[in-house]
């Protein structure tokens, strides 16, 4: 037993707990005590409730009637890189259309810089993170494109997530130009055998102008044969096979989605994860949308079939360089016809599911003493003041980190 915490006096607690049938552990629909109470018990959960039922515990926390969350879970981040592209947006902004092969800025940049700089910029951007109420997030490799850059890239991303995910199959590298087949058989062979022992997940650009269906199912299933679990990014440009693919595979997740057909949606309906399968989950990404005035996935659409939805910042240097998931919860509520309650679920347990993990994304006993406090008395806020910063506390595994 650690020493408890016991933080009284919640104006609403968003649980996300799980029902109590046996369903087993892990988050459970949006779910909220009003005027409750919660312990830490060492680095996690140890009770929920109303505050006047409340526990006693060796420290007290006062909540004065604030909002208590669990942690944002970021399920698609790519933060190993290095150089800044404000002129490619500013130029989107004034009417260039975003195409893919802007990456290959980045990866020259990144290729030249020090493990201590892109170490640097990494740490910044977690920081960065933390500090807006996330507590979990996946980091990609995917701007290096040799053996040697993104093995160190997932090198470096293990030391602050374990959720780390190999993208060498981002783009196609200059040097390759002209032989995609050969550049795809790097990925799947020395490539991947230099990254596989350092991540957890697979990830692919299936998009015109990166990979298409056949390339990124080589990726992906030589992946899993390493025992890589596969995501994938799919149809952020146009309509493709990236969701259907997803599927096939058993992927966690297929994200962007802003571009789907009836079978794409009917495709994931089917496979929504449930307390007897891990499914795939569609990540939506509006900061991307944002960034590069794409139109916005239409969520309801998805909630609607029965489409478990995650919602991540998709952080990068090119189409979405924010940080800030209470950002990303207030598109999606503006633009993209999600409640609020469904905002905040999506980017906390939604997030949790994305990346099949029982013990975050939601608050009861048992489950990881992820959470955050807002300068506010309800979840709403985060899209009812956006742009303003809400978040008045932050700990992770039971300890304040602000």
């Amino acid at each position: 037993m650690g020493r408890s915490l016991l933080i009284a006096r919640i104006g609403e607690l968003v649980t996300n707990a799980p029902a109590a049938d046996g369903a087993g552990p892990g988050p459970g629909p949006f779910a909220v005590i009003n005027d409750a109470a919660l312990v830490i018990d060492g680095d996690r959960v140890a009770w929920t409730g109303p505050s006047s039922r409340a526990p006693a515990a060796d420290e007290l926390v006062d909540a004065a009637g604030r909002a208590v969350l669990p942690g944002f879970v970021d399920s698609h981040a790519h933060l190993v890189f290095a150089g800044e592209r404000s002129a490619e947006f500013a130029a989107r902004m004034a009417g260039l259309p975003y195409a893919a092969g802007g990456i290959r800025s980045t990866v020259a940049a990144t290729r030249a810089a020090t493990d201590a700089e892109l170490r640097g910029g990494l740490r910044r951007l977690a920081r960065e993170m933390l500090g807006q109420g996330t507590t979990t997030f996946e980091c990609k490799s995917g701007y290096g494109l040799t053996v040697v850059d993104e093995s160190r890239s997932v090198v470096l991303a293990a030391e602050i997530t374990d959720e780390v995910t190999y993208l060498g199959a981002h783009v196609v590298p200059a040097e390759f130009d002209g032989d995609a087949g050969a550049y795809v058989d790097l990925v799947c062979g020395p490539m991947l055998e230099a990254c596989a022992p350092h991540a957890r997940w697979v990830d692919v650009f299936c998009e015109r102008g990166a990979f298409s269906a056949d390339e990124a199912r080589a990726v992906l299933t030589a992946g899993r044969a390493h025992g890589l679990i596969p995501r994938i990014h799919a149809g952020q440009l146009g309509p493709g096979p990236g969701v259907r693919l997803a599927v096939e595979l058993g992927a966690a997740s297929a994200d962007h989605c802003t571009f789907l057909t009836d079978a794409d949606v009917d495709a994931l309906a089917a496979v929504a994860p449930s307390p007897s399968s891990a499914g795939t989950v569609a990540t939506l990404l509006p900061g991307a949308e944002f960034g590069t005035r794409q139109p916005y996935p239409d969520a309801r659409r998805l909630l609607d079939a029965g489409v478990t939805v995650a919602l991540a910042s998709d952080c990068n240097p090119g189409s979405s360089y924010t940080s800030s998931m209470p950002f990303c919860i207030a598109l999606a509520v503006r633009d993209m016809h999600m409640t609020t309650s469904e905002a905040v679920w999506a980017a906390t347990a939604g997030g949790a599911r994305a990346l099949r993990r029982a013990d975050i994304g939601y608050l009861a006993a048992g489950a990881k003493a992820d959470l955050i406090m807002l300068d506010a008395p309800s979840h709403a806020y985060l899209a009812y003041r956006p742009g303003v910063p809400l978040i008045h506390a932050v700990y992770r595994s039971g300890v304040a980190q602000l």
